[in-house]
């Protein structure tokens, strides 16, 4: 009989996990899709990375989702079996939860491996392809993405370009160019045409501008030099695709440990304490997932929501208390699952009434 429970409250559990983790991940890459969309049109990313950006921040918010998803459908799977009275006929059955947790060891395990896998591997791989794929966007960024009738700023290049018209041909009407040089002056560019042209070589490209006016000065200057042109051309450098140094949340988890750097040291917490949070929000959620036979299946979700908000809050808390020394080392984001643990393990004890063996074994 055993067997049989076990399978069936495994089955609706795991059934439960699919559904909530897959609607929560397509709500979020929707998301995602229509903001990787607007960039695409925007020219601010290729159009053939569309589909790898949104696989990557798949992999980045599984993460998470799978977690929450544990948690969430244990209490929705068993707070439907408690509300039909089905765990009342179980437990009458000599079925506690003891059993409960055996029952769904065979989902949990597999979760937390999967949870420490892509934490500790194939999310920080993730994110610095992300980084990869933006950089490789910005040395392709051109004429293209300029907006008519829309000033673009771009800080990197200390430039502000403005065209009324874009033709189809690429080429730009009634341009405005405003660059501030290395000395602190301003340098502005007012031109009747404009387009792009590409150098040999590769990280060089030329704003090449027509008929037009140049002024350069100093603010708060009388003293501006003024020059008629025909043609005139504007290099800029693209950024270089070269091996910049990796953020705490890229880099990977050998190197995270043999580093002494506390924003490493914080990462590292992090990463080691999502499979941790994943193992203890399950064993959380037994106790939580129990309700009268009246009570409704949705009754803990709510609570269940805000008790997993607190906790992973708490986590970036501590995580960012750890970046800034205001914690010792030692104590890194451990107190949090610490609390976390001790309050799953209360509730049981309180729910099975274990308390009151232990107060008569004292007074005995």
């Amino acid at each position: 009989m055993y067997r049989i429970l076990d399978r069936y409250i495994l089955r609706e559990v795991a059934q439960t996990w699919l559904s909530v983790t897959s609607v929560l991940l397509c709500i979020l890459l929707t998301n995602q899709f229509a903001r990787v969309l607007g960039d695409v049109a925007k020219d601010k990313l290729p159009k053939e990375a569309i589909f790898e950006l949104i696989s990557l921040t798949g992999v980045q918010y599984l993460t998470i989702l799978i977690p929450i998803g544990l948690f969430l459908s244990i209490l929705l799977a068993l707070g439907r079996l408690y509300a039909d009275s089905e765990m009342s006929a179980m437990m009458a059955c000599s079925i506690g939860p003891i059993d409960i947790y055996r029952s769904l060891f065979w989902l949990v395990l597999p979760l937390i491996i999967c949870v420490a896998w892509l934490s500790i591997n194939i999310t920080p791989k993730a994110l610095a392809s992300i980084d990869r794929i933006s950089a490789e966007a910005r040395r392709q960024a051109d004429l293209a993405s300029i907006e008519a009738g829309k000033f673009v700023v771009n800080n990197v290049q200390k430039t502000v370009i403005y065209a009324e018209k874009i033709l189809e041909s690429g080429q730009i009407e009634n341009v405005f160019l405003q660059h501030r040089t290395e000395d602190g002056g301003i340098e502005v560019v007012v031109a009747q045409r404009g387009e792009q042209r590409q150098e040999e070589n590769k990280n060089m490209r030329y704003f090449v501008l027509y008929d037009g006016k140049r002024y350069r000065g100093h603010p708060g200057s009388s003293e501006f030099l003024v020059i008629e042109f025909a043609e005139h051309g504007i290099p800029y450098s693209l950024p270089a695709l070269v091996d910049q140094k990796l953020e705490p949340r890229e880099m990977f988890f050998l190197d995270l440990v043999n580093s002494d750097d506390k924003s490493h040291l914080a990462e590292l917490h992090w990463r080691i304490g999502l499979p941790i949070s994943t193992l203890i929000l399950f064993l959380l959620a037994i106790p939580m997932s129990r309700s009268q036979p009246r009570q409704g299946r949705y009754t803990g979700i709510a609570m269940g929501i805000l008790v997993f908000i607190i906790y992973f809050n708490l986590l970036s808390t501590g995580k960012s208390w750890l970046e800034n020394g205001l914690i010792p080392a030692g104590a890194g984001i451990w107190w949090v699952h610490s609390s976390v643990l001790l309050a799953a393990i209360g509730m049981l004890i309180a729910q099975n009434g274990l308390h009151r063996e232990i107060f008569k074994g004292k007074k005995s």
